[in-house]
C-alpha cells in the first residue's frame, strides 16, 4: 500500500477483552498509550468492541447508551444488581449481566441448576421503559436451560406431569409435560427483538449446548446426558405449543441454549454478534480516515475465525480498504488463516512473556509495549517506510 497523505492519518483502536485481564475499554486505552507515546501527536480513536459477551453493555454505554441499573434473579436463584443500556428505543441487554459465571459471586452451582430467568426479567424492565428494538448478548452463560427460565419471566409457564410447575434449571426439563405460551407478554409482537451470538452450534446433539459447552461449565458425562434429554424434551414441547421446530436454528445452542428460547418461544433473530453490535456502535462511521485498524482479543484460536470481534473488525475495515493488525494474548492461528480474514500481522504478549499467568496478571504494560511495536512497524511521521507497510502520517491527525 502506498503512503498515505496526512488527511488520512487516524488510527482506530478496536479491541474486545482479553478474558481474565483487561475489558474492552482497558484494553484500548492500553493500546492508544502505547501508540501516543511511539508516536506523540497520532490521531487516535478508541472504539472498544463486543461481540455479544461479558462487557457488551460496558461497550454500548461508551458508544452512547445510558447504563441503567436494576434488579433480577441470578442463576442460582439469588437477587443481585444488574444493568443494560438504553438509548431511545433500543435496549441491549447482556445476559451474562443475569446469567453468567461472575454473577455468582465465587459460589458453585450445578450444572443443570442455573437458570435464565434474570434475562427475562432485564427484558420485562426494557420493555418497561419502552424500548421497541431489544438486542440480546448471548454469550458468557453459566446455565444450560435452554432458555426456559427467560419465557417464563415473560409469561411462559412449565408443568410436570402431575401439573406442578416445573423446577428452574436444565435438569428439571427432562420432567417437563406441557409448556403454556397463551400468557406470554403481548409486547413482544410488537418488537424487534435481536440475539447477538457468536457461535453457531445447533441446540442438540454432539455440537449442540450440553455437548459442546455443558463440560466448560463443569459437567460430567452423566450430567451431559441429562442436560441433553432435558434440553430434547424442552424442544419438543416448544416444537408443540409454537408449531416450529428450531432445535437445528445455527445459534439455537448459544448461552446453555437460550438461543433456542429466545428464537423459538420469543420470536427473536439470531444474527452474528460482533456485526450487529458494530453497526449499534457505529464502527463504520470510525472507519472514516482512518488508515489503520488496531484490534485484539486475548486468544485467537480456531474458534476466533468463526466470526469472533476481531475477524468482524477486520473484515469490515477490509472493506473500505484499512489495513487492520491484532494485538493476543496469544496466537494459535496461522498467519495465512488470519491474512485471510483480513488481520495482516498479530502481536502476541507472549512474544514478550511467555509464562501465561505473568502475561495476564501484566496484561495492560505488556499491550502498551506491544503497541509500540506496532507503531514502529506500521507509522511513521514521514509519510512512508522502507517495508512498504501502510502507514499514517502524524503530523497534523486530529485525536
Amino acid at each position: 500500500m502506498s503512503a498515505l497523505d496526512s488527511s488520512s492519518g487516524l488510527v482506530v483502536v478496536a479491541p474486545d477483552k482479553f478474558k481474565g485481564s483487561l475489558s474492552a475499554p482497558e484494553a484500548s486505552a492500553a493500546i492508544a498509550r502505547g501508540l501516543r507515546a511511539a508516536r506523540p501527536g497520532l490521531g487516535v480513536v478508541e472504539h472498544p468492541v463486543a461481540d455479544g459477551g461479558e462487557g457488551t453493555v460496558a461497550v454500548a454505554v461508551r458508544a452512547g447508551f445510558t447504563h441503567v441499573r436494576c434488579a433480577v434473579t441470578g442463576p442460582s436463584g439469588d437477587r443481585l444488581a444488574a444493568a443494560y443500556a438504553l438509548r431511545g428505543r433500543t435496549a441491549v441487554i447482556e445476559l451474562a449481566q443475569a446469567a453468567g459465571v461472575r454473577r455468582l459471586g465465587g459460589r458453585a452451582v450445578a450444572p443443570g441448576a442455573g437458570t435464565t430467568r434474570g434475562v427475562g426479567e432485564l427484558l420485562v424492565q426494557a420493555l418497561d421503559q419502552g424500548a421497541q428494538r431489544i438486542v440480546v448478548g448471548a454469550g458468557g452463560s453459566v446455565t444450560t436451560d435452554g432458555g426456559a427460565g427467560l419465557v417464563r419471566a415473560l409469561g411462559a409457564e412449565l408443568y410436570d406431569a402431575l401439573g406442578h410447575r416445573l423446577a428452574e434449571g436444565g435438569s428439571a426439563l427432562a420432567g417437563a409435560a406441557r409448556l403454556e405460551v397463551s400468557r406470554l407478554d403481548p409486547r413482544l409482537a410488537r418488537i424487534e427483538l435481536l440475539v447477538a451470538c457468536d457461535v453457531d452450534n445447533p441446540l442438540l446433539g454432539p455440537r449442540g449446548a450440553a455437548a459442546v459447552y455443558g463440560p466448560q461449565k463443569g459437567a460430567t458425562p452423566g450430567d451431559v446426558r441429562l442436560l441433553e434429554a432435558g434440553l430434547t424434551r424442552w424442544a419438543e414441547l416448544v416444537a408443540a405449543a409454537t408449531g416450529a421446530d428450531l432445535r437445528d436454528q445455527p445459534g439455537a445452542g448459544a448461552a446453555g441454549g437460550a438461543g433456542f428460547g429466545l428464537a423459538a418461544v420469543l420470536g427473536a433473530r439470531l444474527l452474528p454478534g460482533i456485526d450487529l453490535m458494530l453497526d449499534l456502535t457505529g464502527y463504520r462511521d470510525v472507519l472514516a480516515g482512518a488508515c489503520l485498524v488496531v484490534t485484539g482479543e486475548g486468544s485467537l484460536d480456531a474458534q476466533s475465525l468463526r466470526g469472533k470481534a476481531p475477524v468482524g473488525v477486520a473484515r469490515q475495515a477490509a472493506a473500505r480498504g484499512v489495513p487492520t493488525v491484532a494485538v493476543a494474548g496469544q496466537c494459535r492461528v496461522s498467519p495465512a488463516a488470519l491474512l485471510h480474514v483480513g488481520i495482516q500481522a498479530v502481536y502476541p504478549l507472549t512474544d514478550l512473556e511467555p509464562d501465561l499467568r505473568r502475561c495476564q496478571a501484566d496484561a495492560a504494560v505488556l499491550v502498551e509495549r506491544v503497541a509500540t511495536r506496532i507503531a514502529a512497524d506500521w507509522l511513521t511521521g514521514r509519510g512512508g517506510t522502507s517495508t512498504g507497510r501502510p502507514v499514517c502520517s502524524n503530523s497534523d491527525a486530529n485525536n
